[in-house]
């Protein structure tokens, strides 16, 4: 849940790095709070609860996935590469999986 945390505390923080486990355990209690959310909204007849989440979360979540690409030592721009279909969400993914580089002096988040 740390990692989670630590998304929203740095939802502005590009230039950092992100480990592999910070990107994914943050990944999945995102994806744990959308499904929570979702049922709360459908269930309390509030739809447009999931959009203000989303909305809210798209900062943060580009930032960490920003830090995470430049931990596995790709530019921050390689993020446009899932833009393509299929083959760039594969490679995407693949990116992010990558075990990171050596340390340049930038702490990791």
């Amino acid at each position: 849940m740390t990692e989670f945390v630590n998304m929203w505390k740095n939802y502005v923080n590009f230039s950092d790095r992100t480990s592999v486990r910070g990107f994914w355990m943050a990944f999945l209690f995102n994806m744990i709070a959308v499904t929570i959310i979702a049922i709360i909204a459908v269930v309390a007849g509030i739809l447009w609860l999931s959009s203000i989440y989303a909305l809210a979360v798209f900062l943060p979540g580009l930032a960490i996935a920003i830090r995470r690409l430049r931990d596995a030592g790709k530019s921050p721009a390689y993020i446009f590469i899932a833009l393509i279909p299929f083959a760039g969400v594969i490679l995407y993914i693949i990116a992010l999986c990558k075990a990171s580089i050596p340390d340049d002096g930038k702490p990791v988040v």
